[in-house]
C-alpha cells in the first residue's frame, strides 16, 4: 500500500492512495500510531481504508504532507561511496577514501523539526549562498529493535519514501572545519514523501537481496542524476544493524540511504554536463525527485529568510 498524510482543509489525516483518490481514516489516527507491532495494525487500518474509509478525497484537492511529519528521530547514512568520491573530486581532494569508510557505514542525526512535505516550497537556508539538494531514499522503521543482525534487520522496515536532504554547502564547510559533525548545513529542510510505500509492495523490485529501485532527480526539468538502490555499498540491513548497536531503533524512525551517486549539484560543479546549468539553487528553481515505485516530489526553492547575526561578522 501507499500510505499518506494529507490535509483537506481540516487538519492532517492519514489514508492510502487509490488511483486518483485518497481513502482516509478517522481524525486523530496517525501513521505513526499504526506502527510498532508486526504490521497487524497497519494491515487492519489499510483494509478499513480500502473497504470502509471515513472519507474519499480527490488527490488533486488535498495537500500531501510528509508521511510521518515529525519522526521520532532521523538518521542519514552514507551508503553510496561513489557519492563521497564524487564530492571529494569536486572539492579537489581526489577520489581516495580512508579505510574507515569501508569498515562501518557512516551516518549523522537529522532534524525532525525540519521535515517538509513533497510539494512544499523550500526556503534557502539563512545566510547560504551554495544551496543544494540530495537524492536519497528513506527507510521507515515499523518494528523497533536493538542490536539487530544485518541478515534480518530489513524485516524491521515497514516501507520506503523519497528523502531530499537539502544542504547548505557553505555552512557545511564550516561544520567540517569545526570537526564535530553536521550542524547548520543540514538543518533547514528534509523532504519526505509523497507516500510511504510498504515493503511488500516493493518485493517485485528485489533481486539478490537488493532493491533495484531506479530513481532520478531533475532541476528545472533537466535530469541531474539517475541511479538505483542496488548500487549501495552498505545495504539497509547492514546500516540498521550498525545503527542499532547498543541503542534502540523506534517505530517511525527514518533512516536515509545517503545520496545516490551524482545526486547533488556539488558532484557536478566542474563537469561538462553542467554547461548551461544555473549552478547552485536559486529562488524559483524547481527540484523534483522521481521513480516508478516511489512516485515523485516537486518543490520550488524560495528566498532565504533574513539571517540574524550573532555578533559583528558572525
Amino acid at each position: 500500500m501507499k500510505w499518506v498524510t494529507y490535509d483537506a482543509g481540516s487538519g492532517p489525516r492519514t489514508g492510502i492512495l487509490d488511483g486518483p483518490t485518497v481513502r482516509g481514516l478517522g481524525a486523530g489516527v496517525t501513521l505513526l500510531s499504526l506502527l510498532g507491532d508486526d504490521g497487524e495494525r497497519l494491515a487492519e487500518a489499510g483494509a478499513a481504508a480500502r473497504t470502509a474509509p471515513t472519507e474519499v478525497r480527490p488527490l488533486d484537492e488535498v495537500r500531501l504532507l510528509a508521511p510521518i511529519p515529525r519522526p521520532p528521530s532521523i538518521r542519514d547514512g552514507l551508503c553510496f561511496l561513489d557519492h563521497l568520491r564524487g564530492c571529494y573530486r569536486a572539492m579537489g581532494r581526489g577520489g581516495e577514501l580512508h579505510p574507515a569508510w569501508s569498515q562501518t557505514p557512516a551516518f549523522y542525526f537529522g532534524n525532525p523539526a525540519a521535515v517538509v512535505g513533497p510539494y512544499d516550497d523550500v526556503p534557502i537556508a539563512p545566510g547560504c549562498e551554495l544551496f543544494d539538494f540530495e537524492l536519497e531514499i528513506g527507510a521507515v522503521i515499523g518494528r523497533g529493535g536493538r542490536d539487530l543482525h544485518p541478515d534480518t534487520a530489513e524485516e524491521h522496515i515497514v516501507g520506503y519514501t523519497f528523502y531530499n536532504d537539502w544542504t547548505a554547502r557553505d555552512h557545511q564547510l564550516r561544520d567540517m572545519a569545526q570537526g564535530i559533525g553536521m550542524g547548520k548545513a543540514k538543518d533547514s529542510a528534509i523532504t519526505l514523501g509523497p507516500a510511504l510505500v510498504t515493503a511488500d509492495e516493493l518485493e517485485p523490485y528485489r533481486s539478490d537481496g537488493r532493491l533495484h529501485l531506479e530513481v532520478s532527480a531533475t532541476v528545472n526539468g533537466r535530469e541531474v542524476s539517475r541511479g538505483t538502490l542496488a548500487a549501495m555499498d552498505w545495504t539497509f540491513g547492514e546500516l540498521l544493524a550498525y545503527l542499532s548497536r547498543g541503542t534502540d531503533l523506534l517505530p517511525g524512525d527514518v533512516i536515509g540511504s545517503g545520496t545516490v551517486p551524482g545526486g547533488c549539484l556539488l558532484e557536478h560543479v566542474d563537469t561538462p554536463d553542467m554547461a548551461g546549468f544555473s549552478g547552485w539553487l536559486r529562488p524559483g528553481d524547481v527540484v523534483s525527485l522521481q521513480g516508478p515505485a516511489l512516485g515523485h516530489t516537486r518543490q520550488t526553492v524560495r528566498p532565504a529568510p533574513p539571517m540574524i547575526p550573532l555578533r559583528t561578522g558572525c
